[in-house]
């Protein structure tokens, strides 16, 4: 007697992968180019075909059930079977989508301004950068590729960044000299948490706590406009203040540098396709850009 089988659809199997390696129905939804509402039916139609679901469905992101852990591994095999034959191979390949998530002091000052170089060496993949909440060891959003800047945080460094005082000449002429690190104490100091004082104090003997007074800016790109308007003293980093510094619109105070209490790192990331394409040329740009700083600091010292 012939068992009676019942098949699950092709696009339910795709729907299903694509949930299951991007963690969200809305992801997998813009890979296959249809909505997630569909997304969800045609893994719905796949669990009652099964007789068990094979998510949990949770608030970040969706979790393989047992069930749904052994499907995909049958589910992988049958569509990289059908991917493989050459006649169901499009004469357009599909674009590789890759989302990158960033600082947006980072994004403005280091990312975007390099990006065409990537876009122009890499036309088929598609990116999309979205930016992460400037907060101290916060998670970014969901993304194949995440910076983030902080301390103790996994992954490799990409600006091995330096950071001093700057100031525009608007404020320096409103000022007494500065001509030694104390003299800051006649100087409105700006203030944000992403770059604390205190590592800078130190290097330059000086034995202050953090500022206290004065607005607090949670984002480093905003303290670097403040003091571009003339609001304060900023603690910048070269190599995010490369643009002002160039044109004068920031001048760098006592050529005393020291180590940031955070750094720009790149986490852990797929280490193949898209991810791994764009790692290496974040680290060769951050290099460049990193060398383009410190020439510019020794030609202003």
């Amino acid at each position: 007697m012939t068992q009676d089988l019942r098949f699950p659809s092709i696009d339910g199997l795709r729907a299903f992968e694509a949930a299951a390696r991007l963690g969200s129905f809305e992801r997998a939804a813009d890979e296959l180019a249809i909505t997630a509402s569909a997304v969800s039916k045609r893994v719905a139609a796949l669990e009652e075909l099964l007789g068990a679901p094979v998510f949990q469905r949770g608030a970040r992101a969706l979790q393989l059930t047992a069930v749904g852990r052994e499907y995909l591994q049958s589910v992988g095999q049958v569509l990289g079977l059908l991917s493989g034959m050459p006649q169901h191979r499009r004469t357009q390949q599909r674009l590789a989508r890759l989302r990158v998530s960033t600082p947006p002091t980072f994004a403005r000052q280091i990312l975007v301004p390099h990006l065409s170089s990537f876009t122009d060496a890499y036309p088929d993949i598609e990116l999309e950068v979205v930016l992460s909440i400037p907060y101290l060891d916060s998670p970014g959003a969901e993304a194949d590729v995440e910076v983030r800047n902080g301390s103790g945080l996994p992954g490799s460094l990409l600006l091995n960044d330096r950071v001093c005082p700057m100031a525009s000449p608007r404020l320096l002429q409103r000022l007494p000299p500065l001509r030694q690190p104390a003299d800051l104490a006649l100087a409105p100091l700006l203030r944000t948490p992403l770059e604390p004082w205190t590592p800078w104090f130190q290097a330059a003997g000086l034995d202050w706590p953090e500022p206290t007074r004065g607005p607090k800016l949670v984002d480093l790109g905003l303290t670097l406009e403040a003091a571009v308007s003339g609001q304060g003293v900023v603690l910048g980093r070269p190599t995010l203040a490369r643009h002002w510094l160039q044109t004068g619109a920031l001048q760098p105070l006592f050529h005393i540098h020291a180590e940031p209490a955070n750094r720009y790192m790149l986490m852990p990331h797929a280490a193949t396709g898209p991810a791994q394409v764009f790692a290496q040329w974040l680290g060769q740009t951050c290099a460049r850009i990193e060398a383009e700083a410190h020439a510019l600091l020794s030609g202003q010292a």
